[in-house]
């Protein structure tokens, strides 16, 4: 199996990017397997020149240290051929070796990591009256809506991987009782001292009842929720083990007021153990979505921070309208395990329960 590596400093002494090697190639751990190493000329538009390959093996590798290198010379077949005169490409000089364990999403959950899931749920007014069959919240006389398909297709996969399948729920946006006044980060249950739901039915049955006490307002800020969950993830860091991690699913119709403090919150939010899902509902334009998303680059706060992981990822619910539930689950949750993955590895993490792992 080749091995990739590349120069991250081009000129006579080049830098190299280290390199990682699955052990899972080296036949269950075989530290004497040959290894093909392959060394490139990166270039930015990805068409990368080979400068040569050489062969070692873990046990080589593994000896090396700063006063006694392993060297290896870098062999290019083609020029190779065509030179008589030719030795070499260059010598790669190995100065440093680890062997690290990296732990896989099902590592971690059977290891005993936590997986707590948290509802969001938009009540803007850009809704709908809920009372109109045109209003997003309406509920058909089978009643669903989109926000409910939603809740249930989602919540019923990542139910699995919570422990205690106890979900808080919270809604923004809307002017709640007894006061009246707007909050953008209120129990749907409307229990500030024990939001939780019991499982996805509860998190339904709550909305239903929310819904009609509540009175559709504004704006649409999402960045309260965000850091509302941001609390509990960075109480968890305080954790010496992969014991807890956040996922919270925002489920809105896409027209977002607070974008500067969201995009803030969400470049904060990446450094600690949470995922953020946003599922669109609606036929809005989601280009605000997409945009935190950060599939097109990383995303930035307004002073300029950026987002050390990707932990967003938009979903627009009218892709799936007419596809199984499943579809729509499958496509929000695709990139959470390895979410899950870079966040403890990132961090050299290990589950709870290490031993559950091997």
């Amino acid at each position: 199996m080749a091995h990739r590596t590349e120069v991250i400093k081009n000129n006579l002494n080049p830098v190299w990017r280290p390199f990682k090697i699955p052990l899972q190639s080296l036949c269950n751990g075989d530290l004497e397997k040959t290894i093909k190493v392959e060394c490139y000329d990166y270039d930015n538009d990805g068409s990368h020149d080979l400068i040569g390959i050489f062969e070692t093996t873990m046990s080589k590798l593994n000896q090396a240290s700063r006063s006694m290198p392993m060297e290896f010379e870098c062999i290019n077949e083609k020029k190779k051929k065509k030179k008589k005169s030719y030795r070499n490409s260059g010598v790669v000089s190995v100065k440093h070796c680890q062997i690290v364990k990296e732990f896989s999403f099902l590592d971690y959950i059977m290891g005993g990591c936590q997986m707590n899931f948290v509802v969001g749920i938009d009540f803007t007014g850009s809704n709908g009256d809920p009372r109109s069959p045109d209003s997003l919240h309406y509920i058909s006389p089978n009643g669903v809506n989109e926000y409910l398909t939603a809740i249930w297709s989602v919540g019923l996969v990542i139910q699995d991987y919570d422990t205690d399948k106890m979900f808080p729920a919270f809604g923004f946006g809307a002017q709640v009782p007894p006061s009246g006044q707007v909050s953008h980060e209120f129990p749907i249950n409307f229990n500030p001292s024990n939001p939780y739901c019991a499982g996805i039915h509860g998190v339904v049955d709550a909305y239903r009842a929310c819904l009609p006490q509540v009175k559709l307002y504004g704006p649409t800020n999402f960045s309260p929720i965000i850091n509302h969950v941001a609390k509990f993830a960075a109480e968890a860091t305080q954790q010496k083990t992969a014991s807890q991690y956040y996922v919270l699913l925002i489920i809105t119709d896409g027209v977002i007021t607070d974008l500067d403090q969201t995009r803030h919150a969400i470049v904060n939010a990446a450094k600690l153990p949470m995922s953020i899902i946003i599922i669109g509902v609606g036929g809005a334009d989601f280009s605000a979505m997409e945009f935190l998303d950060g599939d097109n680059g990383a995303l930035r706060s307004p002073t300029g921070e950026t987002a050390i992981r990707d932990i967003v990822q938009f979903v627009p619910f009218r892709n799936f309208a007419q596809a199984p539930k499943e579809a729509l689950a499958q496509s929000v949750l695709a990139e959470v395990p390895q979410q899950v993955v870079s966040y403890f590895n990132t961090y050299k993490l290990k589950p709870p329960n290490d031993s559950a792992t091997k």
